[in-house]
């Protein structure tokens, strides 16, 4: 009989195309992985893997088993769930997911309130772009994800909890900076430091500014902080969401900030689940806390 270990192997494998790798992560030693795979293939009667001293392929046969195989385990971990619904509400291990541009700053925003709120929360954070974590939330190894809207979330449900404004920030002495609101056409996109072509908040700021990618910096930055530093060093300008500003821009002396004054929201954050996800309740429950915490400490557009 196939077991739920043996199908997780499989899966691993298939994730890492690579027997050690994949044994390391599932704790054993990789002489057991493969027996246990071999066993797996036996009983199947096909190969899932071709496999070398080289490299690891899936076979036809080993895609349709895979394929099954994840929503096996999809929906195993779904049982496993089932009596979240009969506990108290956040009392127990959920994983999230956050892309880069959101967990420095939604963090330490609602962590005090969850900590004091729902002692019993165990929760393991997940750091990773946006397709990534999309991927991880449909292959149930994350709960759930924070992103940032518009994204093309595909089957997955979607529940809104932030709407802000993009600021453009500059050195204090910059003449600009004496201004509320500034438009996209006031902008110098020549200046214009952004992060590296392909992050969502770059897609982002440049729906809200109208413009296609391309200036005259060849920076490759993969975080605001950077993008801040060079600001303050006299390498250009930058825009940033509204949510990172009391933490990089509000305190320091050097710096201003600007709200761009295009169409608003410039971008949407929303917690974004399996449409099958079985603890909804509480997904609804974290994206009110995650609205109000961040109405208490952040401007917001609604």
């Amino acid at each position: 009989m196939i077991s739920l270990k043996q199908i997780n192997y499989a899966l691993r494998i298939g994730k890492t195309l690579h027997f050690k790798k994949a044994a390391d992560e599932c704790f054993i030693s990789a002489s057991t992985l493969s027996n246990a795979i071999s066993e797996l293939e036996k009983q199947l009667g096909f190969k899932i893997f071709e496999r070398d001293n080289r490299r690891v392929i899936v076979t036809k046969q080993g895609e349709a088993f895979l394929e099954k195989a994840a929503a096996i385990s999809l929906e195993v971990e779904d049982i496993k769930k089932i009596s979240q619904l009969y506990a108290e509400p956040l009392s127990h291990k959920i994983s999230i997911g956050m892309i880069p541009t959101i967990s420095p700053f939604l963090i330490p925003t609602v962590l005090p309130r969850l900590n004091r709120d729902y002692p019993e929360l165990e929760l393991q954070l997940v750091e990773a772009k946006s397709h990534e974590l999309v991927n991880q939330i449909q292959n149930g190894e994350i709960d759930m994800g924070i992103l940032a809207l518009p994204y093309p979330i595909k089957e997955l449900r979607v529940l809104k909890f932030w709407a802000e404004d993009f600021f453009w920030i500059c050195r204090v002495d910059d003449e600009r900076s004496k201004t509320h609101k500034i438009t996209a056409r006031e902008l110098d996109l020549s200046e214009l430091i952004l992060l590296e072509e392909g992050n969502c908040l770059t897609d982002h700021v440049l729906s809200a500014c109208n413009v296609s990618y391309g200036h005259q910096h060849s920076f490759r930055v993969s975080n605001l902080s950077t993008l801040i530093q060079l600001v303050k060093g006299g390498m250009g300008t930058t825009l940033i969401p509204a949510m990172a500003t009391a933490e990089l821009v509000d305190n320091d002396l050097a710096l201003r900030k600007v709200c761009l004054g295009e169409n608003s929201p410039h971008r949407e954050i929303a917690l974004v689940v399996r449409e099958t996800f079985v603890a909804m309740h509480e997904v609804e429950l974290l994206a009110n806390i995650f609205s109000e915490e961040l109405k208490k400490n952040c401007r917001a557009v609604f």
